[in-house]
């Protein structure tokens, strides 16, 4: 996965946050976060969904994985921090979200992704959102 995510990052940045491949025409963002063992500086590209609030959610998938992405630990461990959107780069604040609200959010992102549920139904936990807001 690294080279094919070094890939998708190389190709956001030349093409001011578009990107071909299995992700064309799919939004995309990168999201940089810091090892929460390590202190590593990392970038993830991720999928996301923009909300009327003008936040954005990421889902914790892992792909069905027993458990949460590496960069779900960081972000929570340092919920602060910067994203590339386009040819932009600006600061937000992580939280997930929970209960009621999750609930809908959910079914908006199966919605538009099917896929998400196969991998839900691959793990035992309930696959986290995140939401990412814009501060200045």
């Amino acid at each position: 996965m690294p080279n094919l995510n070094e890939q998708v990052i190389d190709d956001f940045r030349a093409n001011q946050g578009r990107v071909g491949g299995p992700y064309e025409g799919a939004r995309i963002m990168l999201v940089h976060h810091v090892g929460a063992k390590t202190g590593a500086r990392r970038v993830t590209p991720m999928s996301y969904f923009p909300q009327e609030d003008g936040s954005m959610v990421v889902v914790a998938s892992n792909r069905g994985a027993s458990t949460n992405p590496a960069w779900y630990v960081n972000l929570m461990a340092r919920p602060r921090t910067d994203v590339e959107v386009g040819a932009e780069t600006f600061s937000v604040v992580v939280e997930e979200i929970t209960g009621t609200e999750r609930d809908a959010v959910w079914a908006d992102v199966v919605a538009v992704i099917p896929a998400v549920l196969d991998y839900q139904k691959k793990t035992n936990r309930t696959i986290p959102l995140l939401r990412l807001t814009r501060v200045d």
